[in-house]
C-alpha cells in the first residue's frame, strides 16, 4: 500500500493525499495551527478511516449471512491526549444498522468479530486507545 502526502504551500497548512489507488484526499490544519479550515483535519480522516473499515466489515459479514442490511452508520466519539503526541485515548463507536428483518445476534457477531479479528485500523487505534462500541438495530 502506497500515499503520497505534498504540502499544497501558499503559506498555509493544507495537503493532498494521493492513494495507491489513485485517489486524491486534502487534508487542512486549524488556523489557529496555520490552517485555513478548509478541509478535514488529518486526525479526523484517521477517526472515519476507522468507522469505514470497521462498517465495511460489518457490511460484508451481515451480507455473507444473508442479513437484508439496507444501512450501516457508525458515529465516532473520540478523546485525546492533551499533550503531544495527541494520540487517540478513548474512541466509543455506535453502530445503527437497518435492514428487513435483522437477526439482531448476527448484527451483534459482526460488530464484535470486526473488533476482534477483522479491523485492522480500530486494532492499530486499540494501542493507544480504549475502545468501546454500541449497536442500535433498525428494523424496516
Amino acid at each position: 500500500m502506497e500515499c503520497k502526502v505534498s504540502w499544497l504551500g501558499s503559506g498555509g497548512m493544507a495537503f493532498s493525499a494521493e492513494t495507491g489507488s489513485g485517489h486524491l484526499v486534502n487534508m487542512d490544519g486549524a488556523p489557529e495551527a496555520g490552517g485555513r479550515n478548509l478541509a478535514p483535519r488529518p486526525m479526523e480522516l484517521l477517526l472515519a478511516g476507522a468507522g469505514a473499515c470497521s462498517a465495511f466489515d460489518v457490511v460484508l459479514i451481515l451480507q455473507k449471512a444473508r442479513q437484508a442490511v439496507s444501512a450501516c452508520d457508525v458515529t465516532l466519539h473520540a478523546d485525546r491526549a492533551s499533550d503531544d503526541p495527541k494520540v487517540f485515548t478513548k474512541i466509543d463507536l455506535h453502530f445503527q444498522v437497518k435492514g428487513k428483518d435483522l437477526d439482531q445476534n448476527k448484527v451483534e457477531r459482526a460488530v464484535k468479530l470486526s473488533h476482534e479479528k477483522y479491523c485492522s485500523a480500530t486494532t492499530m487505534l486499540a494501542k493507544t486507545a480504549e475502545l468501546t462500541y454500541s449497536i442500535e438495530v433498525i428494523s424496516e
